[in-house]
């Protein structure tokens, strides 16, 4: 599809309200260019269409857009305590996702009894302000408060590896709008979209806590239902934006009427179901205490929806990139002054990929012939601030993509990689992939434009390394846990089969996986389980599998836990369990069986090879509870922060782990190679 058939197609999609068919795409776009060529174009706009997931699916080949979706509709925001007291509104994430993606949140207009509301600024550091962009990602909350205005893009450039002191953000002023309601704490706003496209919305009421208690758990319950329907279809999804989108589709008419409550309400006090968790260097939305699986259906690939035929090609080499990514190179190339072909080809293909001869003979031959078109009108001068951004990328991009293929090869368990290692390694990929296509430019972009790149290059670069490096502590361990079973006492091997499983805490984002002998009893992995957590083992637990209960306490043989193995309860095909603690906090450990461990590749003992987060303190009451903990670290020096701060410890870091630990806890536990 042409660049101009793209623009119209996206005009389209802002503009359209009522449902429609790729044929509706079609005469709009034939109107305007006069295209020929129906059947291919047609393709092209459905694919763009589905897998860039630009609107929702209908029955019989229909779609609706987002705007014809959300237009109109209300949903309900909960202002904060501190913005009543200062009189404010931070718009922030509130209008997930009911606006238009697009915009950023200071673009949205505001309107109360058909006066403009007027917009204020508000100072602070910008972790005060992180909790109201997390709904976008976490990771997205710097950028988004960065885009607000000059000042701050300018304060978070200035140093990449320190944010700012303080920034500005763009609130509303409603000052009055409090005093005139009677607006107190609890209290929801009543927002319209009035305008979709323009991101104006209308506050139309006021409704008292009570009123939005009535319907609220039925409304959370048909949320959860919407979520569960959006994993199972689009998994994480291209962002967190998306998922909220595609989730209240799914959950239909019912999250578009009141009573309702705000998406976060939603998230922290109402569902036990849904959490946020680190999806690569992103975060996503996901089942709670589970996390996203590596190599998934959904897994992004930054390959055009319309791949020419070059693009298909470098497809079927694990490169998803666009023509005028390897033009960039080719830039780069001029930039360097290196007409060497092989060497330039070796760049955009790198080892261990190997092409066959006439796939490398078609790529030479386009290299050839941009690199002689694009060197008639080259200017270094006019390259010289852009050129070294451009030539960081490529370096990136292609050491992004040479570490990828070597992991996705044979001989490299990827049970022992740091967990997402190929989901944040392709992140990378295509994040260098953009940037490279936006410096596919003969002039040069404004300085402001190649600071804030070289900004995020800088951290790009930083996190590759970072990547690298925990992959090759990993494959160090990796080999010599090889190195150790081959001196280890072969009869053994031939007794015990090793298996790899997944402990993630329900409720949180703490996860530990670990590879056992299936010898061991449910007994031994209650032990294993408190060593890696952490817990004392004062409370009562027990196994649910299948719907049965595995104690200490079974009064017959076969549901004691001390008399059940790991290997039996694999055998009986069951692939995930439950592991539960403290009755009354609710702790839930979710353990899943992962895979067989080939014995050329298992460890001499039991291990814990990989996992994130500290592990919650068993006194703190629970998951729910210590999630709200964890988002009162975030509220700056308020009596939130202070509370959470002594019910944790005032060292308790969540995201503190580390494999050396739980493997000291493990052997003390005394459980070699062998059944105690």
């Amino acid at each position: 599809m042409t660049i101009e058939a793209e623009d119209i197609l996206y005009d389209f999609l802002e503009e359209r309200i009522e449902p429609f068919t790729i044929g509706d795409v079609l005469e709009i776009i034939y109107k305007k260019t006069g295209s020929a060529g129906k059947s291919r174009l047609a393709e092209e706009i459905l694919l763009f269409i589905e897998k860039r997931r630009l609107a929702f699916p209908l029955p019989n080949n229909m779609y609706q857009t987002r705007r014809g979706f959300f237009e109109n509709v209300r949903f309900v925001i909960e202002p904060s305590r501190l913005e009543i007291q200062n009189g404010i509104l931070i718009p922030g994430h509130r209008c997930l996702p009911f606006e238009n993606p697009i915009l950023f949140p200071h673009e949205f207009q505001f309107v109360w009894k058909d006066d403009v509301i007027p917009k204020t600024h508000t100072e602070g550091k910008p972790e005060d302000f992180y909790p109201f962009y997390s709904l976008y990602g976490e990771e997205y909350a710097p950028q988004y408060i960065a885009k607000d205005n000059p000042d701050n893009e300018a304060a978070f450039n200035a140093d990449p590896y320190e944010e700012p002191g303080e920034v500005s953000i763009t609130t509303l002023d409603l000052r009055s709008f409090y005093r005139e309601t009677g607006f107190v704490p609890g209290n929801g706003l009543v927002v319209q979209v009035t305008d979709w496209k323009a991101g104006i919305f209308t506050i139309v009421d006021v409704l008292a806590k009570d009123v939005l208690a009535d319907g609220a758990v039925e409304w959370a319950q048909v949320l959860e239902q919407g979520f569960f329907t959006a994993f199972e279809h689009i998994g994480p999804a291209s962002s967190t934006e998306e998922q909220l989108a595609f989730a209240f589709w799914y959950g239909g008419q019912r999250l578009l009427e009141l009573p309702a409550i705000s998406l976060e309400s939603f998230i922290y006090e109402y569902t036990d179901a849904i959490d946020t968790v680190p999806y690569g260097m992103e975060s996503r939305f996901w089942y709670a205490g589970k996390e996203i699986p590596d190599g998934s259906r959904w897994t992004e690939d930054g390959a055009p929806p319309d791949k020419t035929e070059l693009e298909d090609m470098l497809y079927t080499y694990g490169l998803p990139v666009s023509e005028y990514v390897i033009q960039s190179y080719i830039r780069d190339a001029l930039y360097q002054q290196d007409d060497a072909l092989p060497a330039l080809i070796g760049r955009i293909v790198p080892a261990p990929i190997k092409m066959n001869v006439e796939d490398e003979l078609f790529l030479s031959q386009y290299v050839m012939e941009v690199y002689e078109e694009f060197a008639q009108t080259y200017s270094l001068f006019l390259d010289k601030d852009m050129g070294p951004i451009r030539h960081s990328a490529a370096e990136l991009h292609t050491a992004v993509v040479s570490l990828m293929n070597q992991l996705s090869g044979h001989g490299v368990d990827q049970s022992w990689l740091p967990r997402h290692t190929l989901v944040m390694l392709s992140q990378l990929q295509l994040h260098s992939a953009r940037l490279l296509e936006d410096l596919d430019l003969e002039q040069p972009l404004d300085k402001a434009d190649l600071e804030m790149m070289d900004t995020a290059l800088e951290g790009m670069i930083e996190t590759y390394e970072d990547i690298k490096r925990r992959v090759q502590e990993a494959l160090d361990g990796y080999r010599r846990s090889r190195l150790s079973v081959v001196r280890s006492d072969q009869q053994f091997r031939q007794k015990a089969q090793w298996q790899a499983l997944q402990l993630a805490i329900s409720g949180t984002s703490v996860w530990r996986r670990i590879v056992v002998y299936d010898s061991l009893s449910l007994w031994d992995l209650h032990r294993i389980i408190l060593a890696l957590f952490g817990w004392s083992g004062e409370k009562m637990h027990g196994f649910v599998i299948d719907g049965e209960m595995y104690d200490t306490e079974g009064s017959t043989s076969d549901k004691d836990e001390r008399l059940v193995s790991i290997g039996e309860i694999i055998d009986a095909g069951v692939s995930e369990f439950v592991y539960n603690y403290d009755y009354n906090a609710e702790w839930e450990v979710r353990i899943s069986h992962l895979h067989p461990v080939e014995d050329a590749q298992a460890p001499s003992r039991v291990v814990c090879i990989a996992g994130a987060g500290a592990a919650p303190p068993e006194h703190i009451g629970g998951p729910l509870r210590y999630r709200r903990m964890l988002a009162g670290l975030q509220k700056g020096n308020s009596a939130e922060q202070a509370e959470s701060r002594k019910a944790l410890g005032k060292d308790f870091d969540p995201d503190q782990f580390d494999t050396s630990t739980c493997n000291n806890r493990l052997l003390s536990l005394s459980l070699q190679g062998e059944k105690e």
